[in-house]
């Protein structure tokens, strides 16, 4: 099996720490696409094309979209939120924003709409409200494709009053944490929630969008369908609290999960952190790797290179699950069979090359890939799980890698496919159901 690697330009981005980024256009097999999110090791080199989505030219008065923003203007991305009824949510925003008089006003609009737009698409996954389309409820795409549009609005908003670009950054990354529930995670303190068990659990949005605009990802549904809930387990209730993250790796070099995740996890009894994986299948990551590997992410950029984070004198080459991976594998979840995966790619200590270990990594040996290869689902494992060790919590805590989310027969062509289909909503409510008991198996064993 092998991946057809992403075509690199390169261009050069000053900050504190300079470093090479390569924009890439994603080519990928469609029946290996869950292998994006685990490792590029196995890349080859293709003749370069045009970028995907070139750069938006400013003009006076105007700032350039993201390329995760001008892939808004595709056909798809419209009929998605048409059908979701999510097409007023960027222009409800503006209408918030043309309220606000000073940085204080702007702030506590883009703070509500964010957190307005999470708990709607939170609400719609679990059956509150009207649905406001016909696209089933379970979908996380429209949640992804409104927050951009509210993004791209506030890229380009011009205010009365004066708002440097460091403060509209700061609006944004309010709006980014507060529309992905990350803001809101947290757990009631009440008489009432006394011996609750505490859960956390956290999703990306949908990626390889220049493979395939319709893409869903059944981690952010996961997330959707979880967030709020409270589940029985062996020694009583337990409520689940849930986030999504981008699929940018600037975001994670940014402390984004630390950031999310350092309060719940200090008060969490449980986590699992999700993303899509290998067609057919759901893997326990037993071991986690703090490398890069370089495929491209939702702006096309590349990183490669050992995962940064804080104080990294301290930092393991590996970190391992926690949670109860046998007592997972032997239940039975659902309709996908359910691996404990403890390979992992490694330059062992005094090698000069990558090498396959089957069985996990050895002694004093520099990671390649985790189990979760080298992508962004192994780097918010390493993280969260680097979190957990340096917080001192003695919790289960690791990764979970979804199957692929496929369409069904006869609609897998982009050029022609359907945004959805009947196999696909199907796929996606097994990977939910599936999920869902994995973590009530998880909390049982704990």
């Amino acid at each position: 099996m092998r991946l057809t690697r992403p075509t690199e330009r390169i261009g050069v981005r000053t900050r504190a720490q300079a470093r090479t980024r390569l924009r890439v256009q994603l080519r990928v097999r469609p029946d290996l696409l869950g292998l994006v999110l685990l490792t590029s090791a196995a890349l080859t080199l293709a003749a370069p094309p045009p970028l995907a989505a070139a750069a938006a030219q400013e003009s006076p008065g105007t700032r350039a979209f993201t390329v995760e923003e001008q892939r808004l203007d595709q056909d798809v991305p419209r009929e998605i939120l048409r059908r979701s009824g999510f097409d007023g949510v960027a222009p409800d925003f503006v209408r918030s924003l043309h309220g606000a008089r000073s940085y204080a006003q702007a702030e506590r609009a883009v703070a509500r709409q964010g957190e307005r737009l999470w708990q709607r698409a939170v609400d719609r996954a679990q059956g509150r409200g009207s649905a406001h389309g016909d696209l089933s409820r379970d979908d996380d795409r429209p949640l992804y494709w409104a927050r951009l549009g509210m993004t791209r609005e506030l890229r380009q908003w011009q205010p009365e009053f004066t708002l440097s670009e460091a403060a509209r950054a700061r609006l944004l990354g309010k709006l980014e944490r507060s529309s992905r529930g990350q803001d809101s995670l947290a757990f009631p303190s009440g008489k009432g929630d006394a011996g609750v068990k505490r859960i956390v659990v956290t999703g990306f949005d949908p990626f390889t969008l220049d493979r395939d605009i319709r893409i869903s990802n059944p981690s952010g549904a996961t997330a959707l369908a979880l967030d709020g809930a409270v589940i029985s387990t062996a020694d009583g209730p337990a409520r689940i609290q849930t986030a999504v993250f981008p699929v940018r790796w600037q975001d994670f070099a940014d402390g984004t999960v630390e950031r999310a995740l350092r309060v719940p996890l200090s008060r969490a009894d449980l986590f699992t952190t999700v993303s899509q994986g290998r067609v057919g299948r759901i893997d326990v990551e037993r071991f986690n790797g703090a490398w890069r590997g370089g495929f491209g992410d939702n702006e096309n950029v590349s990183e490669t290179g050992l995962v940064p984070v804080t104080d990294p004198a301290s930092q393991p080459q590996w970190t391992t699950t926690s949670l109860p991976y046998r007592a997972i594998v032997a239940a039975d979840t659902g309709r996908f069979p359910v691996y404990d995966n403890t390979s992992v790619t490694e330059v062992p200590a005094g090698g000069t090359g990558p090498v396959v270990r089957p069985d996990g990594p050895t002694a004093g040996s520099a990671a390649r890939a985790g189990g979760g290869g080298d992508y962004l689902s192994n780097e918010i494992a390493y993280r969260a799980t680097l979190l957990r060790d340096r917080l001192g919590r003695d919790i289960p805590g690791g990764h979970v890698h979804t199957p692929v989310l496929e369409f069904g027969a006869g609609n897998t062509d982009p050029a022609t496919g359907s945004v959805t289909d009947p196999e696909f909503v199907r796929n996606r409510l097994d990977i939910i159901a599936q999920l869902k008991s994995i973590v009530t198996v998880a909390a049982d064993a704990s």
